[in-house]
């Protein structure tokens, strides 16, 4: 069995995360409750002509796609995967609408076309002249974790050598406004520096695309290596501590082993209790959270694998992610952990190499 490295990686957000080159160094300090992502020159990489017809989505995985192959130094990938919960929901509505408004006929079907959940990494694929394995998962919120659990594999066993990994979603306006309707979307303004504690119902939802190459082989550019990564549809809240545990076991390791632990909470009152009761048993241990950064979506457990794979490479931590203070001034090992409400859990190990 080979190990699995992090050989690059790019992320479009609502932060300034495009530049790899800085971490988290100028904070974007938003009030509202939904977070658009910070568009990048969209021409510098699609000609604009193309770019036209490509939904946001399409458009923010083709650039993060190509920006995470340049760090890498390759030219293509051996396949490529990709993680999305709600896919270009932006022409789902486009279609939708047209059918209503014109009476089930006369409808053109390209929004339609344009919709399906596989078309960033059909698109991805188109871009890169790439004619091999090319996949997408659509598992709700471990939709990037069924990514990297498959990518793991196949290069565990060797059956490929370079593998292009994201998660991507985007906002759709009608979609947002009943997301809010049903509460899941907080009722009010908050500022991203109060997210974690607003202790209200809801999350501050948002967008984003966050890709990487995953290798068998050690370069140059590599950020870390991945451990281990583990997927449940349902836990208790009184297990999760006890399954961190376990997860942990399985790799030799134990809470004092990890240098931080990484946390997926929204600021959601009815369902961040399942992070506290995990942080209780890691007391001890550096905390970090990420999602008043970029907001809650599908894949928002992306976001948390670009900054691990930040922290590991850099040997830094952002005080804007800290949720506590420790001495801790050597990151080796860390541990990821997410759900949303309630739903959904996994746990991701990388280590520093």
């Amino acid at each position: 069995m080979k190990n699995v490295y992090i050989n690059s990686i790019a992320s479009i957000s609502a932060q300034k995360t495009l530049d790899n080159t800085s971490f988290l160094d100028a904070i974007e300090d938003y009030e509202t409750n939904v977070l658009p992502v910070i568009n990048p020159n969209y021409k510098e990489y699609i000609p604009p002509a193309a770019a036209r017809r490509m939904a946001k989505g399409i458009k923010m995985g083709v650039v993060a796609s190509k920006i995470a192959i340049q760090e890498s130094g390759l030219d293509n990938v051996d396949a490529i995967i990709t993680g999305t919960g709600m896919g270009c929901v932006r022409d789902s509505e486009k279609f939708v609408s047209a059918i209503i408004d014109n009476d089930e006929q006369y409808l053109t079907p390209t929004s339609f076309i344009q919709s399906t959940h596989n078309t960033v990494g059909g698109q991805i694929a188109l871009e890169l002249q790439c004619k091999g394995y090319n996949f997408t998962y659509v598992h709700a919120s471990t939709s990037f974790e069924s990514t990297l659990i498959d990518a793991k594999l196949q290069l565990e066993l060797d059956e490929e050598k370079n593998i292009l990994i994201g998660g991507v979603d985007e906002l759709g306006e009608h979609t947002t406004e009943i997301q809010k309707l049903v509460h899941l979307v907080k009722a009010e303004a908050v500022k991203t520096s109060e997210v974690l504690d607003s202790k209200t119902k809801g999350a501050v939802f948002g967008e984003g695309a966050n890709f990487f190459v995953l290798s068998n082989e050690k370069q140059a550019t590599t950020y870390a290596e991945v451990v281990a990564i583990k997927t449940y549809n349902t836990l208790a809240e009184t297990e999760v501590l006890q399954e961190a545990i376990h997860f942990l076991n399985a790799s030799n390791l134990n809470i004092e082993d990890v240098d931080v632990l990484i946390l997926g909470n929204n600021g959601d009152v009815d369902f961040d209790a399942f992070y506290t009761t995990l942080a209780e048993g890691f007391k001890n241990t550096q905390q970090a959270s990420y999602k008043h950064l970029c907001g809650e979506f599908n894949t928002a457990s992306s976001f948390g694998f670009w900054l691990a794979s930040k922290v590991l490479k850099t040997q830094t931590l952002p005080e804007v992610v800290k949720t506590n203070n420790t001495d801790t001034t050597s990151f080796k090992t860390i541990l990821l952990y997410n759900q949303y409400r309630g739903e959904n859990h996994s746990f991701t190990l990388l280590k520093q190499c």
